[in-house]
Parts: C-alpha cells; sequence; structure tokens
C-alpha cells in the first residue's frame, strides 16, 4: 500500500533522528502536523543539502512521495547526496538519577488515551549540548499529529529541541531508534487485550 505523503514524511523524518539538527527536526514535524507542506516542500530538501545528509535509494522515495508530491523543485531533488556508510549511533541512558518529572507525566496522560498507542518509554541521549530526553511511543493513529502535541507539551516544559518519536506498531525500527529503545525506562504500556476486558 501506497503512504500517503504525510505518512511518507513521518516517516522520513523519523529516519532522520539525530541527522538533522534537533533544533531543525522538531519544526519540521511541527509543521507537518499543522499541514504546512509548502514549507516542508521548500525547506526540507534545501538542509538536506546544507547539512549535507545523504539519503539511501528507500529514503529518497519517501522524500519524493511527500515534498515532491507538495511541489518541491525537482532539480533540488536530484541534489540530494546519496548515504555513504550507516549513521553512527549515540549513547543513550535509562538515566535513573532523573525520576519522572512533571513533564513526562504530562506526556503519559496524553500518550494513554491516544488510539492505537502501545507503550511509552523515555531516554536521555549524551550530546555536545548535554544530555537530551527522548521519549518514544510506540503505535498511535496519525503518528505526525500526536509527534506534535508531545512536543508542545514538553517545549512548555522547557525543552527547547523536544526529540519525539512515535513509531509504527509494529516492524522494526532504525538502528538509532532500537538503541533508544534498549536505553530507555517504560513510563506506560497498554494491557494486554484480555486483561483490557476484564
Amino acid at each position: 500500500m501506497t503512504p500517503t505523503p504525510e505518512a511518507a514524511c513521518h516517516e522520513l523524518l523519523l529516519r532522520l533522528a539525530d541527522r538533522l539538527p534537533d533544533e531543525l527536526l522538531w519544526r519540521l514535524r511541527d509543521w507537518l502536523a499543522a499541514g504546512g507542506r509548502p514549507a516542508l516542500a521548500a525547506t526540507l530538501p534545501r538542509e538536506l543539502l546544507r547539512n549535507r545528509i545523504g539519503l539511501g535509494d528507500d529514503e529518497m522515495e519517501l522524500l519524493g512521495a511527500c515534498a515532491g508530491a507538495w511541489g518541491a523543485s525537482p532539480r533540488l531533488l536530484d541534489s540530494i547526496l546519496p548515504l555513504v556508510g550507516t549513521p553512527a549511533i549515540p549513547a543513550f541512558d535509562a538515566a535513573a538519577d532523573s525520576p519522572v518529572d512533571a513533564a513526562a507525566l504530562a506526556v503519559l496522560a496524553v500518550v494513554r488515551d491516544h488510539p492505537g498507542v502501545t507503550r511509552l518509554q523515555q531516554t536521555w541521549r549524551a550530546g555536545p549540548q548535554g544530555r537530551q530526553r527522548i521519549v518514544t511511543v510506540r503505535g498511535g493513529d496519525q503518528p505526525w499529529v500526536l509527534t506534535a502535541t508531545v512536543q508542545r507539551i514538553l517545549r512548555s516544559y522547557g525543552d527547547r529541541t523536544p526529540c519525539v518519536e512515535v513509531l509504527p506498531p509494529h516492524g522494526e525500527p532504525s538502528p538509532y531508534h532500537r538503541a533508544a529503545i534498549i536505553g530507555s525506562t517504560t513510563l506506560w504500556r497498554a494491557p494486554a487485550p484480555e486483561q483490557a476486558s476484564v
């Protein structure tokens, strides 16, 4: 089944986690949820070029399915570099010294009532700017809308560059997301269907 342009864009932005700068990635995700197709079509290819980020063949297809469908210049899309090698995976830490705070509880209150969500996890990524909270959500209808909602919650609690990864309920996560999940704390898990019906 061919994904919608929004689903293709969400998938591509997931794959660009930690490849595009956080301050840009959260904004692109917010534009996607807000229906900012022209802004995404104009900005995403240019930022890939400006940051010298290469894409694999499947990622190029996703870019064409969203930015191309929304009117990005074919010449600009053809200028995107090919992916060379594999992106480095940063270190993640569940940070036992970081208890569940008000921001995590606010995210939990929204996520557990969102249709299709099965799990909420949190970890911290080490980086040059210090530790960055990474929130991972499994499942969820219209994941780009849920992403933007959770981002706005985290920004209201002072996170300038919220990193929210809403992953499909099934399938193999990328190496980046797999490492984030392994190094995370589970904040909430949906009850199994037989438990929910009791």
